[in-house]
Protein backbone atom coordinates (compact mmCIF):
# COMPACT_ATOMS: atom_id res chain seq x y z
CA UNK A 1 0.00 0.00 0.00
CA UNK A 2 1.16 3.12 -0.98
CA UNK A 3 1.92 5.95 1.66
CA UNK A 4 -1.26 7.94 -0.43
CA UNK A 5 -3.56 4.57 0.50
CA UNK A 6 -2.10 4.62 3.70
CA UNK A 7 -3.53 8.27 4.41
CA UNK A 8 -7.08 8.07 2.49
CA UNK A 9 -8.25 4.80 3.34
CA UNK A 10 -7.07 2.47 5.88
CA UNK A 11 -6.82 -1.36 5.20
CA UNK A 12 -9.84 -2.13 6.82
CA UNK A 13 -11.72 -0.24 4.85
CA UNK A 14 -9.84 -0.90 1.45
CA UNK A 15 -11.67 -1.35 -1.88
CA UNK A 16 -11.38 -5.30 -2.64
CA UNK A 17 -9.78 -4.58 -5.92
CA UNK A 18 -7.48 -1.96 -5.44
CA UNK A 19 -8.16 1.22 -7.43
CA UNK A 20 -10.04 1.57 -9.76
CA UNK A 21 -8.26 4.73 -11.84
CA UNK A 22 -5.03 6.00 -10.29
CA UNK A 23 -2.87 8.30 -12.16
CA UNK A 24 0.08 10.60 -11.11
CA UNK A 25 0.55 13.91 -13.47
CA UNK A 26 2.31 17.36 -13.61
CA UNK A 27 0.09 20.05 -11.71
CA UNK A 28 0.72 22.97 -14.36
CA UNK A 29 -0.50 20.23 -17.33
CA UNK A 30 -3.66 19.11 -15.21
CA UNK A 31 -4.93 23.02 -14.46
CA UNK A 32 -5.15 23.72 -17.92
CA UNK A 33 -6.26 21.20 -19.58
CA UNK A 34 -9.04 20.76 -16.17
CA UNK A 35 -10.23 24.83 -16.94
CA UNK A 36 -10.06 24.53 -20.30
CA UNK A 37 -12.64 21.35 -20.54
CA UNK A 38 -14.57 23.38 -17.34
CA UNK A 39 -15.08 25.84 -19.23
CA UNK A 40 -17.59 24.29 -21.53
CA UNK A 41 -19.82 23.17 -18.50
CA UNK A 42 -23.54 25.05 -18.29
CA UNK A 43 -24.37 27.01 -15.71
CA UNK A 44 -27.58 25.37 -15.19
CA UNK A 45 -27.60 22.04 -16.38
CA UNK A 46 -30.52 20.20 -16.97
CA UNK A 47 -29.34 16.81 -15.27
CA UNK A 48 -27.08 16.60 -12.60
CA UNK A 49 -24.48 14.67 -14.53
CA UNK A 50 -23.87 17.45 -16.90
CA UNK A 51 -22.26 19.37 -14.22
CA UNK A 52 -19.61 17.05 -14.67
CA UNK A 53 -16.11 16.49 -15.74
CA UNK A 54 -15.09 12.90 -17.23
CA UNK A 55 -12.12 11.85 -16.34
CA UNK A 56 -10.55 8.67 -18.66
CA UNK A 57 -7.29 7.18 -18.00
CA UNK A 58 -5.53 4.48 -19.90
CA UNK A 59 -4.55 4.68 -23.79
CA UNK A 60 -4.79 7.66 -26.00
CA UNK A 61 -5.72 7.84 -29.66
CA UNK A 62 -2.75 9.14 -30.97
CA UNK A 63 -0.38 6.03 -28.61
CA UNK A 64 1.05 6.16 -25.23
CA UNK A 65 -1.21 6.24 -21.98
CA UNK A 66 -2.51 9.23 -20.50
CA UNK A 67 -5.96 11.09 -19.78
CA UNK A 68 -8.69 12.48 -21.52
CA UNK A 69 -11.05 15.22 -19.56
CA UNK A 70 -14.58 15.30 -21.45
CA UNK A 71 -17.20 17.63 -20.95
CA UNK A 72 -20.84 17.73 -23.09
CA UNK A 73 -24.50 19.67 -22.02
CA UNK A 74 -26.16 18.41 -25.43
CA UNK A 75 -24.70 21.23 -27.36
CA UNK A 76 -20.71 21.63 -27.04
CA UNK A 77 -18.76 18.88 -26.07
CA UNK A 78 -14.87 19.36 -25.36
CA UNK A 79 -12.48 16.88 -24.96
CA UNK A 80 -8.92 17.96 -23.70
CA UNK A 81 -5.89 14.82 -24.21
CA UNK A 82 -2.69 15.09 -21.98
CA UNK A 83 -0.11 12.48 -20.92
CA UNK A 84 0.29 11.30 -17.06
CA UNK A 85 1.54 8.03 -15.43
CA UNK A 86 -1.70 5.78 -15.02
CA UNK A 87 -1.57 2.86 -12.83
CA UNK A 88 -4.78 1.74 -13.03
CA UNK A 89 -6.57 2.48 -15.78
CA UNK A 90 -11.12 3.17 -15.92
CA UNK A 91 -13.17 6.00 -15.45
CA UNK A 92 -14.64 8.86 -13.26
CA UNK A 93 -17.10 12.08 -13.30
CA UNK A 94 -16.57 14.65 -10.62
CA UNK A 95 -17.67 18.10 -10.51
CA UNK A 96 -16.16 19.66 -13.42
CA UNK A 97 -16.24 23.50 -11.64
CA UNK A 98 -14.95 22.46 -8.36
CA UNK A 99 -12.07 19.95 -9.84
CA UNK A 100 -11.41 22.97 -12.02
CA UNK A 101 -11.21 25.45 -8.68
CA UNK A 102 -8.89 22.92 -6.78
CA UNK A 103 -6.72 22.47 -9.64
CA UNK A 104 -6.16 25.94 -10.22
CA UNK A 105 -4.91 26.44 -6.65
CA UNK A 106 -2.86 23.68 -6.09
CA UNK A 107 1.01 23.99 -5.30
CA UNK A 108 2.88 23.74 -8.53
CA UNK A 109 3.72 19.58 -7.36
CA UNK A 110 2.61 16.41 -8.99
CA UNK A 111 -1.03 15.40 -8.50
CA UNK A 112 -1.93 12.26 -7.81
CA UNK A 113 -5.62 11.22 -8.24
CA UNK A 114 -7.01 7.71 -7.27
CA UNK A 115 -10.71 6.46 -7.27
CA UNK A 116 -11.83 3.59 -4.59
CA UNK A 117 -15.26 3.10 -3.97
CA UNK A 118 -17.12 6.45 -4.88
CA UNK A 119 -14.47 8.93 -4.28
CA UNK A 120 -11.66 10.13 -5.84
CA UNK A 121 -9.20 11.21 -3.32
CA UNK A 122 -6.52 13.89 -4.97
CA UNK A 123 -3.20 14.70 -3.17
CA UNK A 124 -0.74 17.21 -4.38
CA UNK A 125 2.27 17.85 -1.90
CA UNK A 126 0.55 18.02 1.70
CA UNK A 127 -2.59 19.18 -0.09
CA UNK A 128 -5.49 16.40 -0.12
CA UNK A 129 -9.17 16.70 -1.40
CA UNK A 130 -12.02 13.92 -1.28
CA UNK A 131 -14.38 14.35 -3.81
CA UNK A 132 -17.71 12.47 -4.21
CA UNK A 133 -18.28 10.81 -7.68
CA UNK A 134 -21.60 11.37 -9.94
CA UNK A 135 -22.78 8.32 -11.58
CA UNK A 136 -20.49 7.23 -14.80
CA UNK A 137 -23.31 5.52 -16.64
CA UNK A 138 -25.68 8.30 -16.69
CA UNK A 139 -23.13 10.83 -19.09
CA UNK A 140 -23.92 11.05 -22.22
CA UNK A 141 -21.94 9.68 -25.06
CA UNK A 142 -20.04 12.39 -26.74
CA UNK A 143 -20.67 13.05 -30.45
CA UNK A 144 -17.92 12.15 -32.70
CA UNK A 145 -15.66 14.75 -34.76
CA UNK A 146 -16.34 15.02 -38.10
CA UNK A 147 -14.62 14.48 -40.90
CA UNK A 148 -12.00 17.18 -41.04
CA UNK A 149 -11.72 20.28 -43.89
CA UNK A 150 -8.65 21.28 -43.05
CA UNK A 151 -6.39 23.76 -41.31
CA UNK A 152 -5.94 27.56 -40.50
CA UNK A 153 -3.06 29.56 -38.57
CA UNK A 154 -4.20 29.23 -34.57
CA UNK A 155 -3.28 33.10 -34.19
CA UNK A 156 -5.18 34.22 -37.62
CA UNK A 157 -8.46 32.06 -37.11
CA UNK A 158 -8.69 33.74 -33.17
CA UNK A 159 -8.54 37.44 -34.22
CA UNK A 160 -10.20 36.49 -37.72
CA UNK A 161 -12.80 35.42 -35.08
CA UNK A 162 -12.69 38.30 -32.89
CA UNK A 163 -13.32 40.69 -35.71
CA UNK A 164 -16.47 39.03 -37.11
CA UNK A 165 -18.09 37.87 -33.16
CA UNK A 166 -18.49 41.87 -32.94
CA UNK A 167 -21.52 42.21 -35.37
CA UNK A 168 -23.32 39.66 -33.89
CA UNK A 169 -26.59 39.73 -32.51
CA UNK A 170 -27.19 38.70 -28.61
CA UNK A 171 -31.02 38.56 -28.54
CA UNK A 172 -32.12 34.70 -28.04
CA UNK A 173 -35.56 35.50 -29.63
CA UNK A 174 -33.56 36.34 -32.91
CA UNK A 175 -31.13 32.69 -32.56
CA UNK A 176 -30.04 32.88 -36.70
CA UNK A 177 -28.53 36.16 -35.45
CA UNK A 178 -26.71 35.22 -32.09
CA UNK A 179 -24.62 32.84 -35.16
CA UNK A 180 -21.47 33.44 -37.08
CA UNK A 181 -21.77 31.98 -40.48
CA UNK A 182 -18.88 30.28 -41.96
CA UNK A 183 -18.57 30.08 -45.35
CA UNK A 184 -15.96 27.91 -46.90
CA UNK A 185 -15.16 28.55 -50.50
CA UNK A 186 -11.25 26.46 -51.37
CA UNK A 187 -9.16 28.29 -49.66
CA UNK A 188 -10.37 31.01 -47.92
CA UNK A 189 -12.97 31.58 -45.28
CA UNK A 190 -15.55 33.86 -44.52
CA UNK A 191 -16.65 34.96 -41.37
CA UNK A 192 -20.19 36.65 -41.28
CA UNK A 193 -22.41 38.53 -38.98
CA UNK A 194 -25.37 40.72 -38.37
CA UNK A 195 -27.86 42.01 -35.66
CA UNK A 196 -29.63 43.87 -38.09
CA UNK A 197 -28.06 47.48 -37.42
CA UNK A 198 -24.70 46.37 -38.08
CA UNK A 199 -22.27 43.56 -40.10
CA UNK A 200 -19.28 42.25 -40.24
CA UNK A 201 -17.46 40.24 -42.60
CA UNK A 202 -13.89 38.78 -42.27
CA UNK A 203 -11.72 37.13 -45.07
CA UNK A 204 -9.07 34.91 -44.22
CA UNK A 205 -6.76 32.09 -46.04
CA UNK A 206 -7.12 28.66 -44.79
CA UNK A 207 -5.50 25.10 -46.15
CA UNK A 208 -8.28 22.98 -47.39
CA UNK A 209 -8.15 19.26 -47.80
CA UNK A 210 -10.29 19.31 -50.45
CA UNK A 211 -8.92 22.37 -52.94
CA UNK A 212 -12.44 23.13 -54.48
CA UNK A 213 -14.94 22.22 -51.89
CA UNK A 214 -17.61 24.59 -50.86
CA UNK A 215 -18.69 24.67 -46.90
CA UNK A 216 -21.44 26.88 -44.68
CA UNK A 217 -22.02 26.37 -41.41
CA UNK A 218 -24.11 28.80 -38.45
CA UNK A 219 -21.86 28.14 -35.47
CA UNK A 220 -23.45 30.43 -32.32
CA UNK A 221 -20.86 33.35 -31.77
CA UNK A 222 -20.11 33.00 -27.99
CA UNK A 223 -18.79 29.43 -28.38
CA UNK A 224 -17.00 29.96 -31.89
CA UNK A 225 -15.13 33.20 -30.06
CA UNK A 226 -14.45 31.04 -27.13
CA UNK A 227 -13.12 28.08 -28.83
CA UNK A 228 -10.87 30.24 -31.16
CA UNK A 229 -9.63 32.39 -28.27
CA UNK A 230 -8.54 28.88 -26.51
CA UNK A 231 -6.85 26.90 -28.92
CA UNK A 232 -3.97 29.56 -29.65
CA UNK A 233 -1.67 27.27 -27.83
CA UNK A 234 -0.49 25.35 -31.01
CA UNK A 235 0.42 26.50 -34.80
CA UNK A 236 -2.53 25.03 -36.64
CA UNK A 237 -6.30 24.61 -35.77
CA UNK A 238 -8.37 22.10 -37.54
CA UNK A 239 -11.78 22.83 -38.52
CA UNK A 240 -14.35 19.40 -38.83
CA UNK A 241 -17.22 20.16 -40.95
CA UNK A 242 -19.48 17.89 -42.57
CA UNK A 243 -21.35 18.43 -46.16
CA UNK A 244 -23.77 16.03 -46.07
CA UNK A 245 -24.49 12.26 -43.75
CA UNK A 246 -22.65 11.43 -41.15
CA UNK A 247 -21.88 14.03 -38.94
CA UNK A 248 -23.83 16.91 -40.25
CA UNK A 249 -25.38 19.24 -38.43
CA UNK A 250 -22.23 19.67 -35.92
CA UNK A 251 -19.05 21.88 -36.39
CA UNK A 252 -15.61 20.55 -34.40
CA UNK A 253 -12.54 22.44 -33.84
CA UNK A 254 -9.09 20.48 -32.96
CA UNK A 255 -5.67 22.30 -31.75
CA UNK A 256 -2.39 21.08 -29.70
CA UNK A 257 -1.87 22.24 -26.52
CA UNK A 258 0.85 21.68 -24.04
CA UNK A 259 0.89 18.44 -22.94
CA UNK A 260 -1.93 17.23 -25.42
CA UNK A 261 -4.48 17.59 -27.80
CA UNK A 262 -7.65 19.93 -27.17
CA UNK A 263 -11.66 19.53 -29.31
CA UNK A 264 -14.56 21.11 -29.47
CA UNK A 265 -17.65 20.12 -31.22
CA UNK A 266 -20.89 21.99 -31.21
CA UNK A 267 -24.03 21.58 -32.92
CA UNK A 268 -25.21 24.15 -35.60
CA UNK A 269 -27.71 26.59 -35.28
CA UNK A 270 -30.72 26.08 -37.67
CA UNK A 271 -32.76 28.36 -39.76
CA UNK A 272 -31.53 30.34 -42.83
CA UNK A 273 -29.07 33.35 -42.10
CA UNK A 274 -29.62 36.60 -44.44
CA UNK A 275 -28.19 37.16 -47.87
CA UNK A 276 -26.16 40.25 -46.42
CA UNK A 277 -23.17 40.40 -49.02
CA UNK A 278 -25.10 42.93 -50.60
CA UNK A 279 -25.94 45.20 -48.39
CA UNK A 280 -21.89 46.32 -49.04
CA UNK A 281 -21.90 48.96 -51.69
CA UNK A 282 -19.87 48.75 -55.04
CA UNK A 283 -18.99 52.47 -54.95
CA UNK A 284 -18.48 55.68 -52.37
CA UNK A 285 -18.77 58.88 -52.91
CA UNK A 286 -17.13 60.01 -49.71
CA UNK A 287 -14.21 58.39 -47.98
CA UNK A 288 -12.20 59.46 -44.88
CA UNK A 289 -9.17 58.21 -43.35
CA UNK A 290 -8.61 58.90 -39.68
CA UNK A 291 -6.23 57.90 -37.26
CA UNK A 292 -7.78 55.09 -35.40
CA UNK A 293 -6.71 55.72 -31.88
CA UNK A 294 -7.34 59.51 -32.07
CA UNK A 295 -11.16 58.63 -33.42
CA UNK A 296 -11.34 56.28 -30.62
CA UNK A 297 -10.19 58.15 -27.81
CA UNK A 298 -12.67 61.13 -29.53
CA UNK A 299 -15.27 58.93 -29.55
CA UNK A 300 -15.49 58.06 -26.07
CA UNK A 301 -14.97 61.55 -25.13
CA UNK A 302 -17.72 63.16 -27.07
CA UNK A 303 -20.28 60.56 -26.17
CA UNK A 304 -20.19 61.24 -22.44
CA UNK A 305 -22.78 63.62 -22.77
CA UNK A 306 -24.66 61.56 -24.96
CA UNK A 307 -28.21 60.40 -23.69
CA UNK A 308 -29.03 57.03 -24.18
CA UNK A 309 -30.15 56.03 -27.90
CA UNK A 310 -29.49 59.36 -29.53
CA UNK A 311 -26.21 59.23 -32.24
CA UNK A 312 -23.13 61.04 -32.07
CA UNK A 313 -22.54 63.00 -34.86
CA UNK A 314 -19.92 63.00 -37.63
CA UNK A 315 -19.40 65.84 -39.74
CA UNK A 316 -16.81 65.57 -42.47
CA UNK A 317 -15.55 69.12 -44.25
CA UNK A 318 -12.20 70.74 -45.35
CA UNK A 319 -9.55 67.48 -44.18
CA UNK A 320 -11.51 67.75 -40.22
CA UNK A 321 -14.38 65.41 -38.96
CA UNK A 322 -15.92 66.82 -36.41
CA UNK A 323 -17.94 64.95 -33.56
CA UNK A 324 -20.97 66.58 -31.56
CA UNK A 325 -23.56 65.24 -29.06
CA UNK A 326 -25.44 66.24 -26.98
CA UNK A 327 -28.70 68.87 -27.40
CA UNK A 328 -30.60 72.06 -26.24
CA UNK A 329 -30.70 72.59 -22.39
CA UNK A 330 -28.16 69.19 -22.11
CA UNK A 331 -24.93 68.86 -22.01
CA UNK A 332 -23.24 69.26 -24.89
CA UNK A 333 -19.60 68.07 -26.45
CA UNK A 334 -18.04 68.53 -29.52
CA UNK A 335 -14.52 67.64 -30.84
CA UNK A 336 -11.87 67.71 -34.29
CA UNK A 337 -10.28 64.95 -35.78
CA UNK A 338 -7.90 65.96 -38.70
CA UNK A 339 -8.94 63.53 -41.60
CA UNK A 340 -8.04 62.89 -45.46
CA UNK A 341 -11.08 63.42 -47.04
CA UNK A 342 -12.08 62.53 -50.35
CA UNK A 343 -15.62 63.20 -52.28
CA UNK A 344 -18.50 65.39 -50.93
CA UNK A 345 -18.90 67.00 -47.60
CA UNK A 346 -21.19 64.70 -45.35
CA UNK A 347 -23.11 64.65 -41.44
CA UNK A 348 -23.98 61.83 -40.15
CA UNK A 349 -24.53 60.27 -37.03
CA UNK A 350 -24.09 56.70 -35.37
CA UNK A 351 -24.96 55.22 -31.89
CA UNK A 352 -21.39 55.37 -30.28
CA UNK A 353 -21.06 52.51 -29.19
CA UNK A 354 -21.33 50.74 -32.33
CA UNK A 355 -19.11 52.60 -33.34
CA UNK A 356 -16.58 51.90 -31.29
CA UNK A 357 -16.91 48.21 -31.44
CA UNK A 358 -16.01 48.67 -35.01
CA UNK A 359 -13.37 50.85 -34.61
CA UNK A 360 -11.69 48.78 -31.44
CA UNK A 361 -11.75 45.41 -34.35
CA UNK A 362 -9.91 47.10 -36.67
CA UNK A 363 -6.16 46.45 -36.28
CA UNK A 364 -4.53 49.01 -38.62
CA UNK A 365 -3.24 52.16 -37.06
CA UNK A 366 -5.65 54.55 -39.97
CA UNK A 367 -9.01 53.27 -40.03
CA UNK A 368 -11.53 54.38 -43.78
CA UNK A 369 -14.78 55.39 -43.23
CA UNK A 370 -16.21 55.18 -46.78
CA UNK A 371 -19.95 56.27 -47.21
CA UNK A 372 -22.15 56.80 -50.42
CA UNK A 373 -24.83 59.58 -48.89
CA UNK A 374 -25.26 59.70 -45.13
CA UNK A 375 -28.42 58.42 -44.99
CA UNK A 376 -26.78 55.30 -46.13
CA UNK A 377 -24.61 52.97 -43.80
CA UNK A 378 -21.21 53.23 -43.38
CA UNK A 379 -18.29 50.73 -44.11
CA UNK A 380 -15.51 51.04 -41.93
CA UNK A 381 -12.32 48.75 -42.53
CA UNK A 382 -8.44 49.58 -41.80
CA UNK A 383 -6.11 51.20 -44.11
CA UNK A 384 -2.72 50.12 -45.46
CA UNK A 385 0.32 52.34 -46.89
CA UNK A 386 0.09 49.40 -49.88
CA UNK A 387 -3.61 49.46 -50.52
CA UNK A 388 -4.15 46.03 -49.81
CA UNK A 389 -7.30 44.77 -48.36
CA UNK A 390 -7.33 43.91 -44.28
CA UNK A 391 -9.79 40.95 -45.21
CA UNK A 392 -12.15 42.90 -42.29
CA UNK A 393 -15.64 45.40 -42.86
CA UNK A 394 -17.49 46.45 -40.37
CA UNK A 395 -20.94 48.09 -41.96
CA UNK A 396 -23.23 50.02 -39.61
CA UNK A 397 -26.67 51.78 -39.70
CA UNK A 398 -26.93 55.57 -39.40
CA UNK A 399 -28.91 56.80 -36.67
CA UNK A 400 -31.22 60.02 -36.80
CA UNK A 401 -29.99 63.02 -35.64
CA UNK A 402 -31.85 65.44 -33.40
CA UNK A 403 -32.56 68.53 -34.28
Amino acid sequence: MSVLHGRIHSPRRRHPKGPLVKFRVERDVLADAVAWAARSLPVRPSVPVLAGLMIEAGPLDGGGEGLQLSTFDYETSARATLSAEVSAEGKALVSGRLLADICRSLPDKPVEMVLEGSRVSLTCGSARFSLQTLPVEEYPALPPMPTASGTVNSDVFAAAVAQAVTAAGRDDMLPVLTGVRIEIDGSTISLLATDRFRLSQRELPWDPNTPDESLAALVPAKVLADTAKSLTGGGQVTIALAARGAGEGIIGFEGSAPGGVRRTTTRLLDGEFPKVRSLFPSEHLTVAKVDRAALIESVKRVALVAERNTAVQLAFSDGVLTLDAGSGDEAQASESVEASIEGADLTTGFNPQFLLDGLTAIEEPIVELAFTQASKPVVISGSTEGGDDSGFRYLLMPRRLLS
